[in-house]
């Protein structure tokens, strides 16, 4: 198979993987405490793919400066970017006389954007630079995928978005997913180890503020006391994934 579709496939696969979930979220009632519980597991699946899939795979190919630099700058840009979402947010209900919106949702799904396009780029770098492709990585990916489009989801429809935005921002990411894997190939196996370095790390960088500020606390909300557990238990399953990816 041509080393374009390859990727092309594996950004498609982690992308649908966020549809998939928010299709679950919206045509079946899923109970608000497993929405939290599937969240936290996700939370740790994402932990773990970010420290053992991203951070060290970034080290290891540009360094320190380069890894860490891209790490900050990630979050940075989803610090910014959701701030910037809460403010049209709150002016958007001002607006309209309500009191509140989706945020915690669209603040999921700008995770899952900013994660997502470094992510599904470095699927294609490292088919670039090895020949073949990290099922580690690409199931990491799929695996907590599933639970940021279900919480996302089920929290944009309780406050009132309508099915078709919700499915046209999920495709949207998907495809853009697609394409990054493709440029991560086309593009990112020809750039100096400190750019592909930098890129990797910005995921890990987003995904890090993401979970702080929206997963976590958004689970925590329903598990309680066992969101912990919960978590462990997500980075159990993913570390396990990278250790028999190898």
């Amino acid at each position: 198979m041509p080393p374009l579709l390859v990727a092309a496939l594996a950004g498609l696969a982690s992308g649908l993987a966020l549809v998939v979930g928010a299709a679950v979220a919206w045509f079946v009632a899923v109970p608000r405490w497993l929405v939290a519980a599937i969240t936290a597991f996700g939370a740790g699946v994402l932990i773990s793919a970010l420290a053992f899939d991203l951070v060290e795979e970034a080290r290891r190919t540009g360094g320190f400066a380069s890894a860490m630099a891209g790490f900050l700058a990630g979050a940075v840009v989803y610090v910014l970017a959701d701030k910037a979402l809460d403010r049209l947010g709150a002016r958007s209900a001002r607006s309209r006389g309500g009191s509140g919106g989706s945020g915690t949702g669209i603040g999921i799904a700008l995770g899952a954007l900013l994660d997502g396009i470094p992510e599904t780029s470095v699927q294609g770098l490292g088919l670039a630079t090895s020949g073949s492709l990290s099922v580690a990585v690409v199931a990491a990916v799929i695996v907590s995928n599933i639970p940021e489009g279900l919480s996302s989801t089920a929290d944009m429809r309780r406050n009132g978005r309508g099915a078709r935005s919700v499915f046209l921002i999920w495709g949207g990411i998907a495809v853009a997913c697609t394409l990054s894997a493709v440029a991560g190939l086309a593009l990112l196996g020809q750039a100096p180890d400190a750019v592909s370095s930098f890129v990797t790390a910005i995921a890990a960088g987003a995904i890090l503020a993401m979970l702080a500020d929206t997963m976590l606390p958004d689970a925590y909300r329903e598990t309680k006391a066992w969101t912990g557990l919960l978590v462990v238990l997500g980075f159990f399953a993913s570390y396990g994934i990278h250790e028999l990816g190898g």
